[in-house]
């Protein structure tokens, strides 16, 4: 299946300290690909998967699940970890989903988390039926492309593929309930408009990982896809900032 223009992975060798991103959901590495290359700059080795079945058709996607895109990720992860001495996991919505799954599996293998308008709840009522919708329904409306700066655009699908949202529930249920796995500092940015993800999330994040290793920043200048929007900077400086200061490997950028 040809890729789209653009939907491209991403990689860098750089220095022994790495970090492994991770797209959202129907979305593709087009929507980190700045901040990869940002973290490239500063000396880093970045790893920017595509998930299976995003980046080509709706219609493709709808024969994976989260399982599949987790062992993309899995796999990835494996092999930075193989290169690098300390490995830190960054994820924008579902990808800071999967992220935490990732922390909670590999546990002190992974340094520390960046989260952008993570998705760990369901904010969509409906979707708790998608098993039976996705028998008479293929697709409904995307949800890509929630950015407020004017002129700039997601790679992302148009119709969200039932079938593999079906998936999410499970995702989202085996997360929350590990919560208590992660103890690795964690650094979320947080859209306070998003038309996409509820502040749900963030809320239960608060709740639950209340031993002082979560660190919030407020965004008030973006909308879901921060990481293309007017706070990227922000997050692309932030996120930086924040493995300097819990690496142990020097960052030979300049």
């Amino acid at each position: 299946m040809p890729v789209l223009p653009g939907a491209e992975p991403y990689h860098h060798r750089g220095g022994r300290a790495g970090v492994l991103l991770c797209h959202g959901f129907t979305g593709s590495p087009q929507s980190l690909r700045p901040w990869g290359e940002y973290l490239a700059r500063a000396g880093l080795s970045v790893a920017l998967p595509r998930l299976p079945g995003h980046g080509t058709t709706w219609q493709e996607m709808n024969r994976t699940r989260w399982e599949d895109w987790y062992a993309e990720l899995d796999k990835t992860l494996a092999d930075l970890r193989g290169r690098c001495d300390e490995v830190f996991v960054a994820g924008l919505s579902l990808g800071g989903c999967l992220a935490l799954r990732l922390a909670e599996v590999h546990g002190e293998g992974i340094r520390g988390l960046v989260l952008v308008n993570p998705s760990i709840a369901n904010d969509v009522p409906l979707l708790a039926l998608a098993p039976l919708l996705g028998l008479v329904l293929r697709s409904v409306p995307g949800v890509a492309g929630d950015i407020k700066k004017a002129g700039v655009t997601e790679l992302g699908y148009t119709r969200t593929p039932v079938r593999a949202a079906a998936s999410l529930p499970r995702l989202w249920s085996l997360t929350r309930s590990e919560l208590g796995k992660v103890t690795q500092p964690i650094l979320v940015f947080h859209s306070s408009q998003d038309h996409v993800v509820k502040p749900t999330s963030v809320r239960i994040l608060r709740e639950r990982l209340a031993g002082g290793n979560l660190d919030v920043v407020e965004l008030n200048d973006s909308y879901h896809v921060a990481t293309l929007d007017n706070d990227a900077d922000r997050i692309f400086a932030g996120s930086l900032e924040f493995i300097g200061t819990n690496t142990s490997v020097p960052l030979q950028g300049g």
